[in-house]
């Protein structure tokens, strides 16, 4: 009797076959959709690249620069920086702008977390009230530099009227050394405070309502929870909103190229007015990328301290 021989069925021939070029579909798939994702990411590269970072490095290289865009660039090496640190204006500028900036802290940080509080205990009409603090952020800058000049005006002015309503003297809001980067302050104040008062309220809302009321049992008074509670609550929020103002107010520029001029006799120009001039008022592009390097200097000090303390928080 003849042995018995196997035999292979059509499903063990096929089976293999079926698999090899299910996972060569696969993979195929997937390094289409990885070429796809690499070239948006190329794209936001380039773009990222072209708008960005060779402007950075444009500038640093023009401050090594006497550049006019009349004439051939010429390497000058440190000279625009000797330049510039022997200009008396730029240590006026930077006096100047640490006033601004510290006037800002005094006016500008303390108020919109005022605001932030007082709105907080409403109960009834927030989202309008939220509303209405928000409204100057929307508004175009030179619209509200032009409202605020005819406040400051010396003779039909709003501030001055009020004055004369309660019987004071009349000011030079913009024209007294002593009063116009106060009265800058108000303004920056007034136009950029909503925001950050929206995000105290959002920091105000996730505090736990609990330690509120076992705060009241104790007998804690408005101040108490407010130093005991809110304030330690929000310590992180407060120091990175902080450290924003400050890198936003040392960069000042519109309120003082609209409103002053950086007058009256110097006392308000500040470092980007100063690298304006230097630009486009002086033709001296180098001295101008020169200025920008340090101020960029400046900043990248407070922006590392700002992803120092965003990384530890994290």
């Amino acid at each position: 009797m003849a042995a018995p021989t196997l035999t292979r069925t059509p499903e063990h021939s096929v089976e293999p076959r079926k698999g090899s070029r299910t996972s060569l579909h696969r993979r195929r798939r997937r390094i289409r959709e990885n070429l796809t994702a690499y070239a948006f990411l190329a794209a936001g590269l380039i773009c990222f690249a072209l708008f960005a970072w060779y402007p950075i490095v444009r500038g640093l290289l023009l401050g090594f620069q006497q550049v006019s865009f009349a004439q051939p660039a010429t390497w000058v090496g440190w000279e625009n920086y000797q330049r510039l640190f022997d200009d008396p204006l730029f240590v006026t500028a930077w006096k100047n702008t640490g006033y601004f900036t510290l006037l800002a802290l005094v006016f500008g940080f303390a108020a919109p977390f005022v605001t932030a509080v007082v709105l907080n205990e409403f109960r009834h009409a927030q989202s309008y009230l939220r509303m209405t603090v928000y409204l100057p952020v929307m508004l175009p800058p030179i619209v509200t530099m032009l409202l605020w000049r005819w406040f400051y005006d010396p003779g039909p002015g709003l501030f001055n009227n009020v004055l004369e309503m309660v019987h004071l003297p009349a000011q030079q809001w913009l024209e007294s050394e002593n009063l116009a980067m106060v009265s800058l302050v108000l303004v920056s104040t007034w136009a950029n405070m909503g925001t950050t008062t929206l995000i105290y309220l959002a920091a105000l809302g996730s505090i736990p309502g609990e330690l509120y009321e076992a705060a009241e049992l104790d007998g804690a008074s408005i101040r108490q929870r407010l130093l005991h509670v809110t304030i330690p609550q929000m310590r992180f929020i407060l120091m990175i909103t902080l450290l924003l103002q400050v890198i936003g107010t040392m960069q000042v520029f519109i309120e003082p190229f609209v409103l002053t001029g950086g007058g009256p006799d110097d006392a308000t120009v500040t470092v980007l007015l100063l690298l304006y001039r230097y630009a486009f008022v002086y033709n001296d592009f180098g001295m101008a990328s020169a200025m920008s390097t340090v101020l960029f200097l400046v900043l990248g000090a407070f922006a590392a301290v700002y992803l120092r303390l965003s990384r530890g928080k994290g």
